[in-house]
Formats: structure tokens, sequence, C-alpha cells
């Protein structure tokens, strides 16, 4: 039952609901009768309550927007993506939008914003997995949503951000397939004298983002002392790239070179100097480590097909994802007895944490040299 009580002037329509929240109406475009055109507003007290209503009767006065209560999920998220393209980096927010336009609008589009329940999301998640998508999956449209919510709710378009009241599906946890210290010592042998050696030898030993790699510059590169400085990654969007800042500070970091990986990249910029001397004008030198051919960036999967997956065949090995170069570098690190920290800061990682929940699987080789040094300690 509804609790109304008699309303000053400029006050709209205000009354107090059955779970003690106030809540106020008022006409949008100077007709109550319309209800598709008025404006909802929520406090805990009648005075809040006014106080909004009046602010949204100046706003309306003065020209400014308001917010209809017919305001779609679907209208509000395109703006919300609109902002949000010019805050995140672009792969994050074409993530972003993938999301929204596969997985979101089809489905949540048409409903009123302010009529968005925790069930809503709950149907959403249930048919997403029973058609097939993963859970990891359903937790990113969890994450993107939640996220708009909260800006929603920033905004006061919302009371609530009812994804707080809804869990995403759980996850396992994510397999990699590093390469053994033998296939690795095999991929290394195989390359040699490969155009892609270089490439391959950093990927292995310092754990390096393929994005990363392709986008190292040789001003980046101190072959005299030894170590490289990453501080970009390469970014490819619609008719354009970029080489954007990595994706936090912890990612900005300082790589020591091995003996192999110093030689190989002397030898590779040799090698590309030489190249580029013999192909003259047509060649557009962007100070890139890995260019293509005629100095350009590449493209990751260009790298994959054409380069990669032909190397493991070639070399007998399983067609891993070039990412598990990566993995296969932090594997063989920490079951040398490397400290975590070190390892962490290598790869770039937020925290050792992240570190050690993504390579659990090496933490049982690692128990066992522990026990061994504390047995070697004791026994004097």
């Amino acid at each position: 039952m509804k609790s109304n009580s008699k309303r000053g002037n400029r006050e709209g329509s205000i009354y107090k609901r059955n779970d003690g929240r106030w809540v106020g109406q008022i006409a949008l475009q100077g007709d109550s009768r319309i209800k598709r055109q008025r404006k909802v507003v929520y406090g805990r007290t009648r005075a809040d309550v006014r106080h909004k209503l009046v602010e949204a009767q100046k706003t309306l006065q003065d020209g400014g927007p308001l917010v209809s209560d017919q305001l779609t999920l679907s209208a509000y998220m395109l703006s919300w993506l609109g902002h949000r393209k010019h805050e995140v980096r672009w792969q994050t927010w074409r993530r972003y939008e993938q999301l929204f336009r596969t997985h979101i609008q089809p489905d949540l589009g048409n409903i009123k914003l302010v009529k968005l329940q925790p069930a809503h999301l709950r149907d959403l998640y249930a048919q997403k997995l029973d058609s097939g998508l993963s859970a990891t999956t359903v937790k990113h449209i969890h994450a993107v949503l939640r996220a708009a919510m909260h800006q929603a709710e920033r905004d006061q378009v919302l009371v609530r951000n009812v994804c707080r009241q809804v869990d995403p599906p759980r996850t396992q946890q994510y397999q990699i397939n590093p390469l053994s210290p033998a296939q690795a010592r095999r991929l290394v042998k195989e390359a040699s004298g490969h155009e892609d050696e270089a490439l391959y030898v950093l990927a292995i030993t310092t754990g390096m983002r393929q994005a990363e790699l392709l986008g190292l510059r040789w001003q980046d590169v101190d072959l005299q002392n030894g170590f490289i400085s990453v501080r970009r990654s390469l970014v490819f969007q619609p008719g354009n790239w970029s080489l954007d800042e990595t994706k936090t500070k912890g990612s900005q970091r300082r790589i020591h070179l091995t003996t192999n990986g110093g030689e190989v990249l002397r030898w590779h910029k040799a090698k590309q100097l030489e190249y580029q001397l013999a192909l003259g004008p047509p060649y557009q030198d962007h100070d890139l480590v890995f260019p293509t051919e005629v100095g350009t960036p590449r493209r990751g999967a260009n790298v994959v097909y054409r380069s990669f997956r032909p190397l493991l065949r070639s070399a007998g090995l399983p067609q891993i994802r070039f990412h598990d170069l990566r993995h296969t570098a932090a594997t063989l690190l920490l079951s040398q007895g490397v400290h975590p920290k070190v390892v962490s800061e290598m790869l770039g990682h937020s925290s050792v944490r992240l570190t050690l929940d993504t390579y659990s699987h090496v933490t049982p080789t690692m128990q066992q040299q522990a026990t061994g040094a504390m047995e070697s300690i004791l026994a004097g």
C-alpha cells in the first residue's frame, strides 16, 4: 500500500513505498498523462526526493537532458560504450562491444533499464551456458554488464546495480600447455637460422607477450648492456595501427637478455639492416625489431599461420599457441627454483599471487626443492 503525502509546489508526485523508500515522478514534456515520458527518482526521505525533483525541474527548464524511464538497456549501453571507447585500450573496447552486440543486446536490449531484474541476468547466463558458450565467456558478459550498470548507478539512472545480486558461473582453472625443457631446446634448435629465430628465442627466454614482441623497437633494446625495456604493445585498429603503452604500469619492465638472446638479436639486426639497404625507398622504417618485409608492423595471426605453426610441424612439436611460449618461459624458470617474485616482474604480472595461481602446476616441484634444501641445511 502506497502512502501518499500532499505535495508542495514544483514537487511532482511524491509517495512512500512499502519498503520505506520515497519515490518521486516528474513529467518530462509537461504532460503527466504520458507515462512513457515520466522521470522517477528515489530517496531515503521525502526531502531527498523533493530536492531531486526540484533539481530535475531546473534541469528541464534550462534545456538540459533528463533520462526517461523508457530508456532501454540497449540505449544506455550504446551510450556507455561510446564513452568507454576513449577510456580503455582498443582491444578491451572491442571485446566489450562484441559481447554486447552478440550476447547482451539480442536478449536484454529492449528491457527498460529501470525494469532490469536479477532474474533477467540469471536466465541469460543459463541460456548462454545451455547453448554451449563457455563459462569464461559468460563471466565476461557479466563483467561488462556489471561495469555498465555501475556507471548507470553513478549516473542516478538506477537505484541499484542488479548485477551485484547475481553470481556469474564458476570457471575452471585455465589449462596452459608449456613446452618441456627438451621441447623448448628442440624448438630453439629448429629455429636456428630461421628469419624469425630471434622472435622465438626472445619469446621463450623473456616471456614477453606476442603484442609486446611485435611492438618492440630497437630504441628499447640495449645490446651493449644486455637488456630490453618493455614499454609498448602493438595494437591494430580498423584501418590503422599504433604502439600503445602496456596495459598496466607493472607491465612496463626491464628484462635482461640471455647470452643466446643477445647474440641472435645482433645477427637479426645485421640481417635487417642488410635487407633494408637492399630494398631501398620502399622500406618503411618504424624502428620495429620484428616488422614485415617492408618495415610495417606484423599481425599476430600472420606470424602464427605463416611462421610459428610450420616451425612447430618441422620440429615435431604439438601445435601450441604462441602465448604458450610465455607460459613455457615462466614454467621453466619456476621449476629451476627462480624466485616467483623475479618471475612475476619478468612477466609483468600485477602481483606474485597471479604468477603462483597461473603456474600452480609447478608448485609441487618447488615444494620438493624446498624440502631438499631444508634437509641439506639440517644435515649440515
